[in-house]
């Protein structure tokens, strides 16, 4: 069996360097076990940058190499927008019993269709929310993962594409050992780019506003009360004065709270 997982660049949440994703880092691993069960090779794949420091994580979480499809080089590419990868995975991909990868990358505004996209273009079905994962007499048993705590586990015929939740039951195993011995190998490719392209442009992801809430105070009697009246929760609204007297008033009730530290 010929099984071949998909990863991609993650970002930290709060530095924003570039590091392995998690979500594909389940995926791999979820991979590799299934691998030594059912005797099967795995391939890892990335459609990007082949330079990028960040593929090197992989090697270590237990990936003997990663080949990277560069399409970098695709001739009329605009430097603002990233090529069209579905296109290029999906040709190299055709023959494998079972593609793993994340759910979706970290990038902040990333769509998650790249998996139904390549599914789409190889014809084959596709689980999302993976969370385990056996294989049995050329079918896979797929345990997903379901709102509230459920889950559901549903049988899908090979070849299949499995997207894994980033809550799935695997622990990666990061070694520096491995990742000496790995290799990161380019492979020139071309995309054929997509209509539209001149649509979308690249700019650092920003943080979204948080909203300042008041700690709640009271008891849960009085909060359970409170959910089942139209009663008031206090406050008060301002008409008169100036905006300076205005300002002073929200002021207050920011210091009051505890929102504001002068």
């Amino acid at each position: 069996m010929k099984i071949a997982v998909l990863v991609s660049v993650g970002r930290h949440p709060v530095s924003g360097a570039a590091r392995y994703s998690r979500n594909d880092a389940a995926a791999l691993t979820m991979a590799l076990d299934l691998a030594r069960a059912q005797n099967a090779t795995v391939d890892v794949l990335h459609a990007g940058d082949p330079s990028n420091p960040a593929l090197n994580d992989y090697l270590a979480l237990g990936a003997r190499s990663v080949e990277v499809l560069d399409l970098s080089a695709t001739p009329g590419a605009r430097n603002d927008t990233q090529n069209d990868a579905a296109g290029p995975l999906a040709a190299r991909l055709a023959g494998y019993d079972l593609i793993l990868t994340g759910t979706r990358a970290e990038g902040a505004f990333d769509t998650g269709m790249l998996p139904y996209r390549v599914a789409a273009a190889l014809g084959m079905p596709l689980v999302g929310a993976a969370v385990d994962l056996s294989v049995h007499d050329a079918r896979a048993q797929v345990r997903q993962f379901m709102p509230k705590g459920l889950r559901r586990r549903v049988e899908v015929n090979l070849p299949a594409l499995i997207a894994v939740h980033p809550l799935a039951n695997v622990a990666p195993k990061y070694a520096y050992a491995r990742l000496r011995e790995g290799t990161v190998r380019a492979v020139a490719t071309a995309s054929a780019g997509s209509p539209d392209d001149h649509a979308w442009s690249l700019r650092p992801a920003t943080a979204k506003p948080v909203r300042l809430a008041a700690a709640e105070k009271r008891s849960g009697h009085a909060r359970m009360l409170s959910a089942t009246t139209t009663e008031s929760r206090g406050g008060s609204v301002v008409i008169e004065g100036s905006s300076v007297e205005k300002a002073q008033v929200i002021l207050a009730y920011l210091r009051e709270h505890q929102l504001v530290d002068y």
